[in-house]
């Protein structure tokens, strides 16, 4: 019986589990006394006043030594998880846990949205085009369902826009749609700019774009160049800032 009745300090993971199986589970202090072999004091003490929870520079004591290490796996994949990070760093030594790893993944993120600029797209006349598919539910015809779609070009100078509906995102529908359009504005831009569209881009792995070899040959014949906008990078799309300005 000395044991439980010796004072002690409890973790927070241990008032946490002194909490609930006396809150929830409505266990008696004698029952979680022999369960967490804690005397019933110390328990009825922190029921009473529940500790607070150590402060957070502990963590940031402990993540401190590995920020230079991290920063430069960020640097060579700059959203790689918490996981993938720590499995870097417990070779060199680290011996923390995940937590805190994504507590700092969470500042350091949300620090870098905060102080990120947006700057509006204004390319010179005749100078880029911007093509997007849009998705507009369905129609029904004779009791059988086709999907609508919206081939969507914009002159990123003048804001200018071709729109037109289909019932196909094939490749032939696809090219068509881009004649309608250069013929709706009378010619073609210097280059063309695709969010990532499987039409057009076969792969996009960081900056290594490896577009459709169908459609390189269409991009040629039509004598413009087909650019890759970045994966999360709406600040590239000028149709994002058509619809915003």
């Amino acid at each position: 019986m000395s044991a439980y009745k010796k004072s002690k300090m409890l973790t927070p993971d241990q008032i946490s589990e002194l909490h609930r199986l006396h809150w929830v589970e409505k266990w008696s202090l004698r029952k979680i006394a022999r369960h967490l072999h804690i005397g019933r004091r110390t328990l009825a003490k922190y029921l009473n006043a529940p500790a607070s929870k150590p402060a957070r520079r502990e963590r940031s004591h402990k993540i401190e030594p590995w920020k230079a290490a991290i920063t430069e796996l960020l640097e060579k994949d700059p959203e790689a998880s918490a996981p993938v990070i720590a499995q870097h760093l417990k070779p060199l030594g680290y011996d923390g846990g995940l937590t805190i790893i994504k507590d700092y993944l969470r500042t350091l993120r949300k620090n870098s949205i905060a102080r990120r600029a947006y700057v509006r797209v204004e390319p010179a006349a005749g100078e880029r085009f911007d093509v997007d598919w849009g998705h507009f539910g369905a129609l029904v015809y004779n009791g059988a369902t086709r999907k609508l779609y919206a081939f969507c070009l914009v002159e990123a100078h003048s804001r200018k826009m071709y729109l037109e509906f289909t019932h196909s995102q094939t490749f032939e529908t696809f090219a068509r749609c881009h004649l309608h359009a250069f013929q709706f504005f009378g010619g073609v831009s210097r280059e063309i700019w695709f969010d990532n569209l499987a039409t057009a881009v076969a792969e996009h792995d960081g900056n290594l774009v490896r577009f459709n070899p169908r459609f390189l040959s269409f991009a040629r014949e039509c004598g413009f160049i087909p650019r890759a906008c970045h994966v999360r990078a709406p600040w590239e799309k000028a149709l994002n800032s058509y619809c915003t300005s």
